[in-house]
């Protein structure tokens, strides 16, 4: 989520925060810890919901950038919906859990330690 957070706030932007319907807790502690920063109310914004959340979003003529880490399927969604009322920027990353590319010569039992890691440090 800072991720994408980051620059949309450096860039001077506001964002709303549809996060997964499983996993809606931390997006909304994020929210308050904003708040409690000194973050302008409205500048960060968390809509807890389901998939109607967020094909709703995806819609909104008044949403310039939709920026989604999820499944495919969900994925084909967003792109379809993203341009039913205006042709708004996108960016998609689907179907994947932290990729990594291990060379022949890395050493096998450190590559696995450091990427189960890197995976589950959040």
């Amino acid at each position: 989520m800072a991720w994408k957070m980051g620059p949309v706030l450096a860039s001077g932007c506001t964002t709303i925060i549809k996060p997964a319907e499983q996993t809606p807790l931390t997006a909304l502690r994020i929210g308050e810890l904003a708040l409690e920063a000194g973050i302008p109310e409205g500048v960060i914004n968390v809509l807890p919901g389901f998939g109607e959340t967020g094909r709703l979003l995806s819609q909104h003529k008044d949403v310039d950038k939709v920026a989604f880490t999820g499944s495919t399927e969900v994925g084909y969604k967003i792109m379809r919906d993203s341009h039913v009322h205006n042709l708004k920027r996108i960016t998609l990353e689907l179907g994947g859990k932290s990729a990594n590319i291990i060379c022949a010569d890395a050493d096998i039992d450190m590559a696995v330690q450091q990427n189960m890691l890197a995976v589950h440090l959040n």
